[in-house]
């Protein structure tokens, strides 16, 4: 029928009780999913922080080995040259220099466990925020 009337929407012919509980079961619904979405998001932040930590544990472990080495020939050269072969001053300045990379690593790996902590679901939490002002806005468009 082209130009026609439009045919009014139909009725739904269920009860107000059907009605209420069908909003509930939906809402109970969309809740759960807003629970797997913020397990999903900590899930998500804590293999990060693991994944970072393991990683600096490495590079960490690798970089000190080699500073013994390169270290032990640092000291043993100022032995030689600074310290008229008095082997002692040169281990204590290595200590010094030690004490400075453990400092600027330690900021670093502050700074990289700062970035990832604490896991809070951010989006699931603003999610459950417009769900609650919808459900709010409609519940008081209804109500009047």
């Amino acid at each position: 029928m082209a130009g026609g009337a439009a045919t009014p929407p139909p009725r739904d012919e269920r009860s107000v009780g059907e009605l209420v509980f069908d909003v509930a079961e939906k809402s109970s619904s969309l809740i759960r999913e807003e629970i797997e979405l913020a397990k999903a998001e900590i899930s998500e932040k804590v293999g990060k922080i693991l994944r970072g930590s393991a990683v600096g544990v490495a590079a960490g472990t690798f970089a000190f080995l080699a500073l013994i080495l390169v270290m032990e020939g640092v000291a043993w050269l100022l032995a030689e040259e600074v310290f008229d072969g008095n082997a002692w001053p040169g281990f204590f300045v290595e200590a010094a220099i030690f004490l400075l990379i453990a400092a600027g690593a330690g900021l670093f790996a502050y700074r990289s466990l700062q970035a990832g902590a604490p896991p809070v679901p951010e989006q699931a939490i603003e999610e459950a925020k417009l769900t609650r002002e919808t459900l709010e806005s409609s519940s008081r468009a209804g109500g009047e």
